[in-house]
């Protein structure tokens, strides 16, 4: 491993727009590939941003033009050992489902290569937009020969279906933003001119809407996606429900609609 290597750790940049929170997977000359530091990072964000009253939209994306991330740094596997590859495989599971039960809307912004780790990261959040030249694949089939924790075979299954799952990864092909539109598996295709900027318009747009609609949807999304995941019946939702309609928004948007107004969302 040369010095420059060594050093180039990189890393998860956080900036704000208003009440969009943006993340931005920073290790441009090795495509964002993430270190143990960046995944580190990323999950000291999630925790810190989930608690954060001034954050309504969470944005991921990847620094400059080639890629989102292209999987985990493979110089890091060196010399792994099989509990090292559980002890991994357990890691990056655990943040890939922090970011997917975050408690705000997320979008995954992609422009170049979501790979590996970078495609598990994407298909987290909720929402996820892509450029023409986007590309999505987990190709270790072709490449390391490793495997995924059960957790995020199963969250492959849940957006692309098995067939679909099955052949993207044994035959390790890498497909085009056209081919997981097909799949139902991406929000929208949009130019690449301005792209960043246009997904962050999306996500201010969703930040103009009452906050406790918004998450409650989340929540919903999240309730009945364990339920499935663990074959048990669906969660009560009564306390969101009683939480929402409870609420001096809700109060709120009721005066306002009758006063013939804008209502003004405090998120309480």
């Amino acid at each position: 491993m040369s010095v420059n290597e060594t050093v180039e750790v990189g890393c998860v940049k956080l900036d704000r727009f208003g009440a969009v929170a943006q993340l931005t997977l920073s290790r441009p000359n090795s495509l964002n590939a993430v270190t143990w530091e960046m995944y580190q990072q990323l999950e000291e964000h999630l925790t810190a941003l989930a608690t954060d009253t001034a954050t309504r939209v969470l944005v991921i994306r990847g620094e400059g033009e080639k890629a989102f991330a292209a999987g985990t740094d493979i110089s890091q596997f060196n010399g792994f050992t099989g509990q090292d590859g559980i002890n991994y495989e357990s890691r990056i599971d655990k943040i890939v489902d922090k970011l997917a039960q975050f408690p705000k809307p997320t979008i995954a912004a992609v422009n170049g290569y979501a790979v590996g780790g970078g495609l598990l990261l994407s298909l987290a959040c909720d929402l996820r937009y892509a450029t023409p030249k986007a590309r999505f694949g987990a190709p270790m089939a072709r490449t390391l020969g490793n495997c995924l924790s059960l957790n995020n075979y199963q969250r492959l299954v849940t957006e692309l279906g098995p067939m679909r799952t099955k052949e993207l990864l044994y035959t390790a092909q890498v497909i085009s933003a056209e081919e997981l539109f097909a799949y139902g598996a991406l929000t929208a295709i949009l130019e690449g001119e301005n792209f960043f900027d246009k997904v962050l318009e999306i996500a201010t747009k969703i930040t103009k809407n009452a906050p406790l609609t918004v998450n409650a949807t989340k929540e919903a999304m999240n309730r009945i996606n364990k339920s499935k995941r663990l074959n048990t019946p669906e969660d009560t939702f009564e306390d969101v429900i009683a939480m929402v309609y409870g609420s001096r928004d809700f109060a709120e948007g009721v005066s306002a609609y009758l006063e013939k107004r804008s209502p003004i969302w405090i998120g309480e």
